[in-house]
């Protein structure tokens, strides 16, 4: 006949314990002890940890037993708990690298569709299961979490939408981190570089932010992906940029660009910079 035990788990990020019951089990006490079970962090998704404590449920202190009652669920039930910060809707840039099961080492850029302080929901083209660990950079910042897979779903046409939790709450993950201040202004200027098929093109843009760092461009049609070179030239002043983030189709951001100054000392913009 099995034997119902109870055991307490902690979560490796440091939140709260679970208490587990696993019931009609073959195994000894001290076996039961050594071995790895999976429990859902209602913080950081699934994980797998060897108990911390445990005994036979007929064992386990009575006064114990009704104060944590409440706690000890069947595997993989665990109550909902509130989030560490409210989400927000946001379309930030971001990379999205790791290893899973299904895909192997695996590097995608995407972008959040909502965010806080403890984690962000993401859209995927790779395959992950929960409980795995994720990397997500911020392109903006260059800033990196190390995350864990809190959850995985599919919208309503089929895509993968992934939600992430940062190891602890990181309030200011997704705010810009601007080395300078930057000025609002329109000014035209042109864009020169490569398109998707390796074709030359010159295009005319305006530029709505800038720095001595980097611009905003608006008007943007033939940059198809980050990382690619391009020159703006306004009147006989020209600089090299990379492009760093393009705004999808549909979000407030359709149709710009964030680029870098590769040439930062040049000020092509006829304007005095701060």
């Amino acid at each position: 006949m099995g034997i119902d035990y109870i055991v307490r788990l902690k979560c490796p990020y440091g939140d709260q314990d679970q208490l587990l019951m696993l019931e009609n089990r073959e195994e000894t006490l001290n076996q039961i002890l050594e071995m790895p079970w999976d429990f859902e962090c209602p913080i950081h998704g699934v994980q797998r940890e060897i108990p911390v404590e445990g005994n036979q449920k007929t064992v386990w202190s009575g006064s114990r037993l009704h104060s944590q009652r409440t706690e000890a669920k069947a595997v993989g039930r665990v109550a909902p708990q509130q989030r560490s910060s409210k989400r927000i809707s946001l379309h930030v840039p971001v990379a999205v690298y790791g290893w899973s099961q299904d895909e192997g080492s695996f590097y995608e850029d995407t972008a959040t569709f909502l965010v806080n302080a403890g984690g962000a929901l993401v859209g995927l083209k790779s395959r992950v299961a929960l409980g795995e660990t994720i990397f997500i950079l911020n392109k903006s910042t260059q800033q990196e979490q190390k995350c864990r897979v809190a959850c995985v779903e599919r919208d309503v046409y089929g895509r993968l939408r992934v939600g992430a939790s940062f190891k602890s709450p990181v309030p200011h993950f997704w705010k810009p981190n601007r080395r300078e201040s930057r000025i609002s202004k329109k000014i035209r200027g042109n864009v020169l570089g490569t398109d998707r098929h390796g074709h030359p093109f010159v295009q005319t843009t305006y530029v709505v932010d800038i720095s001595r760092h980097g611009a905003c461009l608006e008007g943007i049609g033939y940059l198809t992906r980050p990382g690619e070179i391009i020159k703006v030239k306004r009147h006989l002043r020209s600089a090299d940029f990379r492009v760093v983030w393009i705004g999808e189709m549909g979000s407030p951001q359709a149709g710009q660009a964030g680029v870098l100054a590769l040439e930062p000392k040049k000020n092509i913009w006829g304007v005095t910079l701060p």
